[in-house]
């Protein structure tokens, strides 16, 4: 019962806005090129001035009180903590075999999800949206592991587990018919529109921030297909209604054409994935101002270490189905003016590679300020914490990365982070 009490009063609690792990002083941070992304500009040599984790002031380089601790990073490009909107951080990596998920413990998955979260700090990104674990509230134990200071990591915005069909995209497929899979993978299944309702009430009673439906089939998983809706646009608007009466809300993953639209008629924030998104679904995002969460990278992992470690023929084939009207969908949706937040699905690939995909988000039509704006203040709009998270101006977390090069010259500078702050304390 106590517990039970614990978990309510958590809901409704984001991790931006609970406190970081960071000392009460004043720290100061020399940045020799500060890219603003608020503003879109470089602004040289400048002075951040953190209290109590927050930035407080950002001003032209003078030097602070002498006895001021000051972080230098004079000779290098200075920008806001990186934020990822679709990662795995507690679940197992993708391989070639299908039921995976099933052969680790619950306290397993505890120590995987912990080393995943460092290694997603280390490489620059303070902030991600964790869009589902197979174990249905892992992700949202993550977080507050991370938010009590047990273990380093970036702030979560956790969804808990997928609100899904049975069978369907959100589920572990593969397996012989009498195969039981245990309960905690299966919290949000769903047969109509009221066990939505049920279903999501409870994953936001456990904790979560916000939902995840699985509106199509897809790629990853076994008698899915990508483009075939699942979820109905009720079940879906049954989730959208919970999430906003609670001051949620809720993404879909969506591949198909035809489950975009429903789910974006049903009223979702945003779509994971979008790969075979039409230009008729391109326009209502633009028009209901959606976000379009679009893992470019991703396709080329796949297709390279899939077919050299034997992921079945079914996965390969789907993932070139995919991958290349996905990242025509986003050339057009870029050119639309669609809002598009840095989204990877690390997890299918390792963590800590996030950053692979902007050089991606450049080719396929972005310019260097665009792709980081992606990845800081329009991330931190899906994410609802723009006012925390996303920019280094007064009153957002002290969160910011260092790179040794100009990442607006050569946007495959952000692969390689020299140090990481987050709140204030530097981590790297």
């Amino acid at each position: 019962m106590l517990r039970s009490l614990v978990l309510v009063a958590a809901v409704g609690l984001s991790a931006a806005a609970l406190p970081p792990v960071a000392n009460a002083e004043t720290v100061y941070v020399r940045a020799g090129h500060l890219i603003d992304p608020e503003q879109g500009k470089v602004l040289d040599d400048r002075l951040i001035r953190i209290d109590d984790g927050r930035v407080s002031s950002v001003t032209p380089w003078a030097p602070p009180p002498g006895n001021a601790r000051v972080v230098d990073w004079s000779a290098l490009w200075v920008l806001p903590g990186l934020i990822d909107c679709h990662v795995h951080l507690a679940d197992v990596g993708q391989s070639a075999n299908v039921l995976e998920p099933l052969l680790h413990s619950v306290g397993e998955i505890a120590y995987i999800g912990a080393r995943n979260a460092r290694a997603t700090l280390n490489a620059g990104f303070t902030t991600v949206h964790d869009v589902g674990s197979f174990r249905g509230y892992a992700n949202i134990d993550l977080r507050n592991a991370i938010n009590r200071g047990d273990v380093p990591g970036p702030r979560i915005s956790a969804v808990g587990g997928y609100i899904t069909i049975p069978g369907g995209g959100g589920e572990v497929t593969g397996m012989a018919p009498d195969v039981a899979v245990p309960d905690d993978m299966r919290v949000g299944v769903v047969a109509d529109a009221a066990d939505t309702t049920r279903k999501v009430n409870a994953l936001f009673q456990h904790g979560a921030d916000s939902i995840k439906l699985i509106a199509t089939g897809a790629v990853l998983a076994e008698g899915t297909e990508p483009g075939q809706q699942e979820l109905s646009e009720d079940e879906m608007r049954a989730a959208v209604e919970v999430a906003a009466a609670r001051g949620s809300w809720v993404t879909a993953h969506a591949h198909g054409a035809a489950g975009i639209k429903a789910a974006l008629r049903a009223g979702v924030r945003g779509i994971e994935h979008a790969s075979l998104i039409d230009d008729e679904g391109i326009a209502m995002a633009r028009a209901k101002g959606a976000f379009l969460d679009m893992d470019i990278y991703n396709g080329d992992y796949i297709a390279e270490i899939g077919k050299r470690d034997g992921w079945t023929p079914a996965i390969l084939r789907k993932n070139d189905e995919t991958t290349e009207a996905q990242r025509q969908g986003f050339t057009k949706a870029v050119k639309a003016g669609v809002r598009l937040p840095f989204g990877t699905d690390a997890g299918v690939f390792p963590h800590g590679l996030n950053a692979r995909q902007f050089k991606y988000m450049v080719r396929f039509g972005m310019t260097p300020m665009q792709a980081v704006q992606s990845a800081t203040t329009v991330a931190a709009q899906m994410l609802g914490w723009g006012k925390d998270v996303g920019a280094l101006s007064p009153g957002h977390w002290g969160d910011m990365v260092a790179v040794a090069s100009d990442p607006l010259a050569d946007v495959s500078a952000l692969e390689n982070v020299a140090h990481v702050m987050k709140g204030g304390e530097v981590v790297r």
